[in-house]
C-alpha cells in the first residue's frame, strides 16, 4: 500500500530520473568518443612525424657514414705522404699494401661493383664501366707522365717540374672517384659500402706516398709534398660530397667508379706486384682477394 502510494504520487520524479540518466550516458559516450578521437589523432600525428624522422635518418645515414669513412681514407692519404716526407719512417712495407690492395680491389670491382652496377643500370652499365676505365687511363697515360705506385720517385725521372702537376691532376681525378665509389656503395647497401671502403683504404697510403715522392723529385719542398697528399684526401671527400648531392644518380656513379677501380687494380697495382721477385707478393694478391670474400661472407651472414 505504501509502495503504491509512492509510485503513484511521484510519477514526474521517475521521468526526470530517466531523463538525467540518459543525459549522463550521452555525455559519457560523447566524452569517450572525443577522447578516443584525440588519442587517434595524436597517435597518427606522432606516428607520421616519427616515420618522417626515421625516413630522413635512413636517407642521411649512408651519407654520414660515407663522409666519415671518406675522411678516414683521406687521413690515409696524408699518412702516406708523411712516410716519404719524414725519412726516418720505414716505408718498405708499402709494397704489401699494394699487393693486398690489388687483390682486394680487383675482387671487389668484379664480384661486387660490376653486378650491382648491372642491376642498377642494366646493359648500359657496361658502357659506363668502360668509360670510367678509359677516363683514368687517359689522364694517367696521356696527360700525366708514367709513375709507380708505392715507390719512391727520383729526381732524374722528373726533370721538368710541370710534370709533377700532371701526376697530381691524374691522381686527384682518381681519388675523386674513390669518394664516388664509397658513397655509391653505401647508397646501394651498407655491405657494399664497407667492402668498397676497405678496397679504397688499402691503396690510400701508397697513393699518398706516391704523390709526395713525385713532388719531392720535382724539386718541391717537403711541406709542398705533404700538402699534395692532403689534396688527394680533399678530393676523396669531395667525391663523397658530390655523390651525396646527386644521390639519385647512383646508377651512374657506381658503374663509373667500378671502371676506375678495375683500372687502378689491374693497370696500376698489379704491374707493381709483378715486378717483385719471388712468390710472396703474388700470394698476397690472392690473400687480398680472399679477404674480400671473407668480408662479403661476414656481411651476408649478419
Amino acid at each position: 500500500m505504501v509502495e503504491y502510494a509512492t509510485h503513484a504520487s511521484h510519477p514526474m520524479i521517475c521521468s526526470q530520473c530517466r531523463m538525467w540518466i540518459l543525459v549522463v550516458r550521452l555525455r559519457q559516450n560523447l566524452s569517450s568518443a572525443m577522447l578516443q578521437s584525440g588519442r587517434t589523432f595524436l597517435r597518427e600525428s606522432v606516428g607520421e612525424r616519427g616515420s618522417h624522422n626515421l625516413l630522413s635518418f635512413s636517407l642521411m645515414s649512408p651519407i654520414l657514414t660515407s663522409v666519415l669513412l671518406g675522411l678516414t681514407a683521406a687521413g690515409a692519404n696524408v699518412f702516406g705522404g708523411a712516410i716519404i716526407v719524414h725519412k726516418h719512417w720505414e716505408h718498405s712495407y708499402l709494397r704489401y699494401f699494394v699487393a693486398l690492395g690489388a687483390g682486394f680491389m680487383l675482387a671487389t670491382a668484379l664480384v661486387e661493383m660490376v653486378p650491382a652496377s648491372i642491376q642498377l643500370r642494366g646493359p648500359y652499365a657496361g658502357f659506363l664501366i668502360l668509360a670510367g676505365y678509359l677516363l683514368v687511363h687517359f689522364f694517367e697515360h696521356t696527360v700525366t707522365p708514367h709513375f709507380h705506385f708505392g715507390e719512391e720517385t727520383h729526381a732524374e725521372q722528373f726533370v721538368h717540374s710541370h710534370k709533377s702537376y700532371s701526376v697530381l691532376i691524374g691522381l686527384l681525378i682518381h681519388t675523386f672517384f674513390d669518394g664516388i665509389a664509397i658513397a655509391s656503395g653505401f647508397l646501394v647497401s651498407p655491405a657494399l659500402g664497407w667492402i668498397i671502403f676497405v678496397a679504397v683504404f688499402l691503396h690510400k697510403i701508397p697513393e699518398g706516398f706516391t704523390v709526395s715522392s713525385v713532388m719531392l723529385a720535382s724539386g718541391r719542398s717537403r711541406a709542398f709534398a705533404w700538402g699534395a697528399s692532403m689534396l688527394l684526401g680533399v678530393a676523396t671527400v669531395a667525391g663523397v660530397m658530390t655523390m651525396a648531392v646527386f644521390r639519385h644518380e647512383v646508377s651512374f656513379g657506381l658503374p663509373l667508379s667500378a671502371g676506375v677501380t678495375i683500372y687502378v687494380a689491374a693497370s696500376d697495382l698489379i704491374p707493381e706486384v709483378n715486378k717483385e721477385p719471388g712468390v710472396r707478393m703474388a700470394l698476397l694478391v690472392f690473400v687480398g682477394a680472399a679477404c674480400m670474400f671473407l668480408l662479403d661472407r661476414f656481411f651476408h651472414v649478419h
